[in-house]
């Protein structure tokens, strides 16, 4: 047989092949063209076995090679400087490592996350660290030292304007290294410890939510706000402050794992915020656990429980085998009872309260989550922010995404309404409606989004959607004036839907180095008067990475605007119509459905969609194919008007919901750039 045949039935480089077979008893010559029949069925028989010790070798290999980057990196003290939070793939330049790396050593601490997802600086840190780079945090800009401090002090003054202080539910924020149980904890709280009229508990949650938690004992019931997202960022921008998102915290530990660097890390914040702080020792179901040393760990981090003479409660859990939950609940109540004093607010001021979650929605616009410190916070209050009227409260809407009226002190509430999405860590306050002044919104989002410096047309925030998409770039130019001309050109091309963004610029020849961070940057490659080098050439055909090269900056800038208006969206135009209550259900069928109703406002119409509401809550959409007034067909029927219409959708409805009649188009849209 052919080697080269037999190297193609393996799926092998024949040279391969070749220099393999010897180490496996198999010497049949370095150059051999031939090898024998019975040989090579030998070689088929065994390759299974083969193949797999190569593959371990390759994986050893690797884990060598890494660790030897990794002591050499050590060996020359190589320091990155890394911000607060950073893409995936951003954090990848960074350390000028494949983001595929590093998306592998996320997975190997518990994080699941894409190239796309942002990173906090202490995961950042723990994997910098593993990699073995010296750490430190990027500096800060002077004008955010100084936002927090002015954070800080209007949330103070506004707390402190409280006089009729009654109590209000304790909030709870869980903190601990990855993977030692923080989620599971949560979940276990929420579905095994809510009383609730719904079955199941909590359906939904919106960054934090609440809990009843009926005592087994007295039947006693307390409501319990938990910040929702474990090491939550809006709790770690305020560590500092004097007044704190939360009043208690749960370090939770893993009683197989003890104190770890995400463990020390969420000591020294609870400290420096002064929160009083309970111990949850998690994990104590499996064989592994080792309380005892736990606590020994702890007690080194100057945290001793209070049987060792210490003033830290200490309870010993399984959040996966729902052990003790109820007696963890029980101290933290106990230890928010020892703190009433600081727990109180006076729910009858204009509320006050701190963004902890903030995202732009396609349907609803800029949306927040705000934890309601003090006062009451009710539809069509101002949303003052900054000093700055941000909006009016459109809608409201509890922890379940049912829509309530308003929300007083301790109740996390999703406001819609905002014409700019706040930042998290902001704090709201209505009681400076008076003297704040209307948002400048186009100089809010520029504020907002292009700050970056590699970062032109910066990605802003949209009130449809949720981010600007970017068009992006690695540039490199054969002298620095060429350079210099390309960005400054870039930088004139603005628009409220796509921009630019550099992920990488330099002179001379495109390297790997390059190709690295177009991969990571899920960029195109331009060169301008410049080549590429051999290995860089191969790597952007294999990675099928777009490569361009010019020569003249108006043909560069004309291929930019053509690629953004690809990316452009088409307009969406929504014409709300009218609204009517289900009073019956008269036919049902597969897909359809006849209803009858009341229209309580505009009109109701056939061959328009209509979205169905079941206590504020969408459950879905479909088409008004049918309207009768009577026994007659008509058109449209009017406000005060009892009418039924034939729904055709998937959803179900039942008598008490209300359909929402409105019509929608898409039109495309030409690209015109400011």
């Amino acid at each position: 047989m052919n080697v080269t045949e037999l190297a193609r039935k393996l799926r092998i480089n024949t040279k391969d092949l070749l220099d393999v077979l010897p180490q496996y008893g198999f010497d049949i010559g370095a150059k051999a063209i031939k090898i024998d029949d019975k040989t090579a069925e030998q070689v088929q028989r065994k390759w299974r076995f083969i193949k797999r010790d190569m593959e371990e070798k390759r994986r050893k290999d690797q884990e060598e090679a890494k660790e030897k980057e990794k002591e050499m990196r050590k060996e020359l003290g190589q320091t990155v400087a890394l911000p607060a939070r950073l893409p995936v793939k951003d954090f990848a330049v960074v350390l000028e490592l494949p983001v595929s790396q590093i998306i592998t050593e996320l997975m190997k601490n518990g994080i699941l996350a894409n190239q796309n997802q942002d990173i906090d600086y202490d995961t950042m840190a723990i994997l910098a660290e593993d990699l073995g780079f010296e750490v430190k945090k990027a500096e800060e800009n002077e004008m955010d030292e100084e936002k927090e401090e002015a954070r800080t002090h209007d949330l103070e003054e506004a707390l402190a304007k409280a006089e009729n202080l009654k109590s209000r539910a304790p909030v709870i924020v869980i903190m601990g290294h990855v993977d030692h149980g923080k989620t599971k904890l949560l979940d276990t709280i929420r579905e095994a410890n809510i009383i609730d009229t719904e079955a199941g508990g909590i359906t939904q949650h919106i960054g934090a939510y609440q809990t009843v938690w009926k005592d087994p004992k007295t039947k006693n019931k307390r409501e319990i706000s938990f910040i929702d997202t474990p090491g939550h960022e809006a709790f770690t921008m305020m560590r500092s402050r004097g007044a704190q998102v939360a009043d208690i915290a749960i370090l939770i530990v893993a009683a197989d794992d003890g104190v770890k660097p995400q463990t020390k890390e969420a000591i020294n914040i609870i400290k420096a915020a002064k929160l009083p702080f309970v111990v949850a020792i998690n994990k104590i179901d499996k064989e592994s656990a080792d309380v005892q040393k736990t606590k020994t760990d702890l007690s080194g981090q100057d945290v001793l429980a209070e049987e060792w003479g210490g003033n830290i409660p200490m309870v010993e859990i399984s959040a996966k085998e729902n052990l003790h939950i109820d007696k963890l609940l029980d101290v933290l109540l106990l230890v928010a009872d020892m703190n009433e004093e600081k727990i109180k607010a006076d729910p009858d001021v204009p509320a006050v309260g701190t963004v902890i979650e903030s995202h732009v929605d396609k349907g609803m616009g800029p949306v927040a989550t705000v934890l309601i410190q003090s006062g009451t916070l009710k539809k069509s209050d101002k949303l003052v922010v900054n000093n700055e009227i941000y909006g009016n409260v459109r809608a409201l809407k509890d922890y379940k995404g049912r829509t309530i009226d308003e929300a007083g002190p301790s109740v996390p509430v999703q406001i819609i309404g905002f014409k700019v999405a706040p930042e998290v860590g902001d704090v709201l306050d209505v009681s400076k409606t008076s003297e704040a002044k209307e948002i400048n919104i186009k100089k809010k989002r520029t504020q907002q989004t292009g700050a970056e410096k590699d970062t032109v047309a910066a990605a802003e925030s949209n009130d449809e959607e949720e981010k600007k998409k970017t068009l992006n770039l690695v540039i490199k130019a054969d002298v620095l004036g060429s350079l210099e001309a390309i960005v400054a050109s870039l930088g004139k091309i603005q628009h409220d839907e796509v921009g630019i963004k550099i992920v990488g610029k330099g002179l001379g020849n495109i390297t790997e180095d390059d190709v690295k961070k177009a991969q990571s940057g899920d960029a195109t490659v331009v060169g301008f008067n410049v080549a590429s080098t051999p290995v860089a050439e191969d790597m952007m055909r294999e990675e099928e990475i777009n490569f361009l090269q010019y020569s003249i900056i108006y043909d560069l800038i004309n291929w930019i605007k053509e690629e953004l208006g690809k990316m452009l969206s088409d307009e969406k135009i929504i014409t709300e119509l009218g609204i009517m209550k289900i009073l019956a259900i008269f036919l049902k069928e597969k897909g359809s459905m006849i209803v009858g109703g009341k229209v309580e406002d505009g009109k109701a119409m056939k061959n328009v969609l209509a979205r169905v509401k079941r206590e504020g809550v969408n459950m879905g959409k479909g088409k008004v194919t049918d309207c009768k007034v009577g026994q007659a067909s008509v058109k449209e029927a009017i406000q005060g008007t009892e009418c039924g219409v034939k729904f055709e959708g998937s959803v179900k409805i039942e008598e008490g919901d209300v359909l929402e009649f409105y019509t929608e188009e898409t039109k495309a849209r030409e690209i015109i750039f400011k």
